[in-house]
This record gives C-alpha cells, sequence and structure tokens, in this order.
C-alpha cells in the first residue's frame, strides 16, 4: 500500500497549470469577443435589439428562425458549423466556450506521458482514454454529427 502524502505530483502540477493557464486565455477570451459583439466591432447575425425575441426559443427552433430570417443557409448551424460563422459577432462568442471546453483535454494529453515514465501505466491509460472519450464526445459524431 502506499504512502498518502500532502506534496502533489509532477502531473498534478502540471495539469493544475496548464488548468489555469487554459482557464485565463478563455476567461479573456469571452471579454474580448463579448466586447467586440457587444459594441458591435464585429457585426452580430442578429441586430442586438432583436436578440431579445429568440430567448425563449429551444435551441433547435433557434437556429431554424436565425437561419430563416438572417443567415439563410441551406441547412441551420448545428455542430460545429458555427466556426464557418466566427466572422459575426454572436458566434465568435462561441470560441473562448470551446476553449474552455477543450482546457481539460489538452491537461490529460498533457500528463500521460509523465505517467508512463513513471511507471503508472494504469493511470496514463486511464488519461488517453479520458482524453479519447472527450474528443469523441465533441467532434459530435456519435450524435450524428451534430
Amino acid at each position: 500500500m502506499s504512502e498518502i502524502t500532502k506534496e502533489a505530483t509532477h502531473e498534478q502540477l502540471l495539469y493544475a497549470t496548464i488548468l489555469e493557464k487554459g482557464m485565463y486565455i478563455g476567461l479573456a477570451s469571452m471579454f474580448v469577443t463579448f466586447t467586440l459583439y457587444v459594441f458591435e466591432f464585429v457585426p452580430p447575425v442578429i441586430p442586438l435589439d432583436q436578440v431579445a425575441a429568440y430567448w425563449n426559443l429551444p435551441v433547435d427552433q433557434y437556429l431554424a428562425a436565425i437561419n430563416h430570417s438572417y443567415l439563410h443557409l441551406e441547412q441551420p448551424p448545428v455542430g460545429w458549423s458555427w466556426m464557418s460563422l466566427l466572422a459575426k459577432g454572436d458566434f465568435l462568442n462561441f470560441l473562448p466556450i470551446a476553449i474552455l471546453s477543450g482546457v481539460t483535454i489538452i491537461c490529460y494529453i498533457a500528463i500521460a506521458p509523465g505517467l508512463f515514465s513513471r511507471g503508472d501505466k494504469a493511470m496514463g491509460l486511464i488519461c488517453l482514454a479520458t482524453a479519447a472519450v472527450l474528443i469523441l464526445a465533441a467532434s459530435g459524431i456519435v450524435a450524428g454529427g451534430h
């Protein structure tokens, strides 16, 4: 049985460091993209005075409505298709959320080599498997490409 210590391992410190930096990058990005959106430095899809009219709609109806009224695409933007709309202020705000969501994946991938090198193969495999599951979930493949 291993001894319990109060010191953090190298992997725990690395995870925390990456998570902290990623959180600050995501948070700063949120302030920047929201400022660009609110002051219309990057024009939105939906005019700001019209946004409240869509708040009561479920996501699928909201996307269909804005597609019909403003975007005029063949299909409403679902899944990662929002990335093609980053030139629009309201969709630009999704980028920091994607950054914040992806930081954990980066953390797991970063600590796996250290776990393998110190002989902790089980934890290394768990980290890589967790990262793979998160990547698969983010890809939308499991949900039918959405």
